[in-house]
């Protein structure tokens, strides 16, 4: 089959330049522009990288026209619904599925290496109690380096695997941590009986004055949303993990280099804002003043929880976790309360609407993830936190996937320059 090109011409003289088009096993051709500045002296400009990827994977694939995201191939509604988040993590990670073997051998290696050095308590205590939790996780994640240097040589699959081990399996424990210090309470240490879930719900909501009892409901929305946000391409974080990466930066610092990007309010912050939106309309007969404020081009007010940068269509996470938000609410009966009767008015509203239904505004995974986190008593400043555990497992297997690439190089993107040209220094005594 003959090499397929793209012929890049120009109106200033410059030689016309071939290009070679590679084509994935799914999804739009890439132009492959490596070599277009040697042969014509000239960048791409592509701000937010709207037209461009920065890799290739196999992990995972998303089709936002149609509202598709699979792992490793496999639909994200079949994964949600038949399997846990660490049989969704082994696949992410390695490629395939478990065989009942390799999930019992994963998950009991996840399992014992969710404690952390004692010495990282005291970590704490040097933080405010009212100190952002993504501020003290991005903090003792980056420090983790510095206990646990016996795996950090990147050139090394077993050192990598054991890092990936360590960082999927103590990210609950330090989360959990976080909250527990904010709150004043004593950290409940994981124990090892209990599922990967319902050990973490057990260290953010145990105590040592009574016996905590998982509630199979509430446990099994978490793990929903865990797999529902392990992977998501490449996205800033993710991008921003790589990035870190590719300069050869311990995975340590590189997951924390992502949690730093997820923080952001256009990111991984969007949950959180959601719940700031709906106190701010206060209740439901306030909704049609809110919407109007959207609708004005003069006014900057933005309904968070709905649209998505790459999703033209529904997302499709959204609709896999609305049905799980349901079941929270009515397990813990909040359907009447104030704050969740106005997030459904909301929603009914936003559905109906021509003005979002026109522009393909439809509530996205952090509009209804967020309504299940409130519901189950998680402070909002925890929102971002908990999306973190699950997207460690996505940054770790895409970093490990970019050390692997012998055509990964260290990131380093060109810009168009448009400040002062040359020119000459003026002494003090001679400046106007």
């Amino acid at each position: 089959m003959a090499e397929k090109l793209a012929t890049i011409s120009f109106t200033d003289g410059t030689p016309s330049v071939d290009l070679a088009v590679k084509s994935g096993s799914i999804g739009p051709d890439v132009i492959d522009i490596r070599p277009l500045y040697n042969k014509s002296q000239k960048f791409t400009y592509d701000p937010g990288f709207m037209s461009t990827a920065n890799c290739e994977s196999k992990i995972t694939y998303i089709d936002g026209d149609v509202g598709v995201l699979m792992y490793r191939g496999y639909p994200i509604e079949q994964l949600a619904e038949h399997c846990d988040f660490l049989e969704v993590a082994y696949l992410i990670m390695y490629g395939e599925l478990p065989n009942q073997t390799q999930k019992e051998s994963f998950v009991e290696t996840v399992t014992h290496h969710t404690m952390v050095n004692e010495q990282m308590v005291r970590f704490y205590s040097g933080f405010r109690r009212d100190a952002h939790p993504m501020a003290v996780l991005m903090g003792v994640v980056g420090a983790l380096s510095a206990f646990y240097h016996d795996s950090l040589n990147i050139n090394d699959p077993r050192h990598r695997e054991i890092s990936a081990f360590r960082l999927i399996a103590k990210l609950p424990t330090i989360t959990a941590m976080c909250y527990k210090y904010n709150v004043g309470q004593p950290f409940m240490y994981p124990k090892n009986s209990l599922s990967y879930v319902d050990n973490f719900l057990y260290m953010m909501f145990g105590n040592p004055c009574e016996e905590y009892k998982p509630n199979p409901i509430l446990s099994r929305a978490i793990d929903r949303i865990l797999i529902l946000h392990a992977d998501h391409e490449q996205n800033a974080s993710t991008s921003t993990v790589r990035t870190a990466g590719s300069s050869g930066a311990n995975p340590f610092a590189c997951i924390a280099a992502g949690i730093a990007s997820l923080w952001g309010p256009a990111h991984g912050g969007a949950n959180e804002a959601v719940l700031k939106m709906l106190e701010e309309i206060g209740d439901e007969s306030k909704i049609g003043a809110y919407i109007k404020r959207v609708k004005d081009k003069g006014d900057h007010t933005v309904l968070y929880g709905f649209g998505h940068r790459v999703y033209k269509n529904y997302d499709p996470r959204a609709k896999l976790i609305q049905k799980t938000c349901y079941e929270v609410l009515d397990e813990l009966g909040l359907r009447d309360d104030r704050l969740f009767k106005l997030a459904m008015a909301l929603e009914k509203i936003a559905l109906e609407d021509e003005y979002f239904v026109s522009r393909k505004l439809y509530p996205n995974v952090d509009f209804y993830s967020g309504i299940v986190y409130k519901a189950l008593g998680i402070p909002v400043g925890m929102f971002t936190a908990l999306f973190a555990v699950a997207r460690t497992v996505g940054w770790i297997a895409q970093w490990n996937e970019m050390i692997g690439d012998a055509d990964q190089k260290i990131a380093r993107p060109r810009q168009l320059y448009t400040g002062p040209v040359k020119r000459d220094f003026i002494p003090m005594n001679k400046r106007k």
